[in-house]
């Protein structure tokens, strides 16, 4: 069965799944800036629009587009910047 979560009010919305590549989540992020903790390596790869990435320990942002993938290392926070509503996928390892 499918669990659905939600965070930041709502803004940021998922639906996890057990996929052939292990859990998974496929999501939407609104317009705006978030900071996110990882519990895993997490492998996200945006779906359509573009997401912006402070990576930790980072002082530059990087722009991921339509189809690009960046991963973040396990235990540490990150932040996100969303110009539009922006679907995503991440894979957790």
């Amino acid at each position: 069965m499918f669990k659905t979560n939600q965070y930041f009010d709502g803004t940021v919305v998922s639906i996890g799944l057990e996929s052939n590549e292990g859990t998974a989540t496929v999501g939407v992020m609104a317009a705006g800036e978030y900071e996110f903790g990882t519990d895993t390596v997490e492998i996200m790869t945006v779906v359509s629009g573009q997401l912006t990435i402070q990576q930790p320990g980072e002082t530059e942002w990087k722009t991921y587009t339509k189809f690009e993938s960046f991963e973040v290392a396990k235990g540490v926070k990150f932040k996100v910047k969303c110009e539009q509503d922006t679907p995503y996928l991440c894979l957790y390892k």
